[in-house]
């Protein structure tokens, strides 16, 4: 394997390479190899986030975030259908992300949830056509991230220039490492393979609906940064059912731990050095190749800028709260949804 394909590896492709080494010598040189992947991850997602924030304002950031993910993962990841129409479908997906989000902010509770339902089914029908690709985990995690963090007036006009310029990259990438492949099915395809009696449409408007309400829930209570609860409901509604149970076991420890680090971070370390909490967080995430630590590494980010409004005490107990119930309600809705579909 060259220098250059060991960088390919993810997480556990890269601990599976180091621990079937065969001398000393292997293993360290794939371990330096690993390291050095992390840091040249972090580093690059660093400044991405940043230009983005220098060009388009610190209010804007976030959008960095979200097309810095679209642009990793649809390196690899395809839509399913031909690249010309996968074309059309980032259009329509870029334009709910620039939307969707600011409409649901700017509407009442009852009004937010049903837009919420519309753009995440929308969004799921043109991206997870395939299952296996997870492609959900983006661009669904993108729509929450844009809601989370709204912006009005002037800076949603950069907020729009901003995801515009985005999604022209994430189409270039995506068109160049997958225009060698041969797709059949066609944009309208999409649409005319929507069933509800099939297991995968199913599965999409479970997560729709649970997201939307979990959010609903969230806002009639009045809780600060409800989009959290919004991520974990996302993340544990897996198309597998037999699998969430293991989703919310790491999930919810994940963030407990979290938040105990974060304060022992917070308390202990210079402050000076609590602006690079994220930083540290994300090459956590890069050296752990399971759920449940990526879980703990990812909450430190999501505190370090919630602290700032929040205060300590609130930016743990609600990332930590949002978690377990987002978690467990999404657990409880796909039980309660499938008895609903089987009666």
């Amino acid at each position: 394997m060259t220098f250059y394909q060991e960088l390919q590896l993810n997480q556990a492709g890269s601990k599976a390479l180091i621990k079937a080494s065969k001398s000393k010598k292997e293993k360290y040189r794939h371990i330096a190899v690993y390291l050095f992947k992390i840091l040249l991850t972090v580093a690059f997602c660093t400044a991405f986030v940043m230009a983005f924030g220098a060009v388009f304002g610190e209010d804007n950031n976030i959008v960095g975030v979200v097309m810095l993910l679209c642009v990793l993962s649809f390196r690899y990841a395809d839509l399913g259908i031909k690249n010309k129409d996968a074309m059309w479908a980032f259009a329509v997906i870029f334009a709910i992300l620039a939307a969707g989000p600011r409409l649901a902010n700017a509407c009442g509770l009852v009004a937010e949830c049903m837009i919420h339902i519309v753009c995440i089914m929308a969004i799921m029908i043109l991206s997870c056509h395939n299952v296996l690709m997870f492609n959900h985990a983006t661009l669904v995690l993108g729509y929450l991230l844009l809601y989370g963090y709204d912006v009005t007036g002037e800076a949603y006009l950069y907020r729009l220039v901003a995801i515009a310029a985005g999604a022209a990259l994430t189409m270039a990438v995506y068109y160049r490492n997958h225009r060698k492949r041969t797709f059949k099915r066609t944009f309208k395809d999409l649409f005319k393979e929507v069933d509800f009696q099939s297991s995968r449409t199913q599965w999409q408007l479970r997560l729709a609906l649970a997201i939307a309400t979990a959010l609903l829930l969230a806002g009639i209570l009045h809780l600060p940064r409800r989009m959290w609860a919004g991520i974990a409901v996302m993340s544990v509604t897996l198309p597998f059912p037999e699998e969430i149970k293991g989703r919310v076991g790491g999930r919810i420890p994940g963030n407990i731990i979290g938040g105990l680090v974060f304060i022992l971070i917070y308390c202990f370390v210079p402050k000076s050095l609590h602006s690079y909490i994220g930083i540290f967080g994300g090459i956590g995430v890069g050296l752990s190749a399971t759920y449940g630590w990526q879980a703990v590494f990812n909450s430190l980010g999501a505190m370090a800028i919630a602290v700032s409004f929040l205060g300590l005490p609130g930016a743990v107990f609600y990332r930590v709260f949002h978690n377990a119930f987002g978690a467990l309600y999404g657990m409880f809705f796909e039980k309660i949804y499938s008895r609903c579909i089987k009666a």
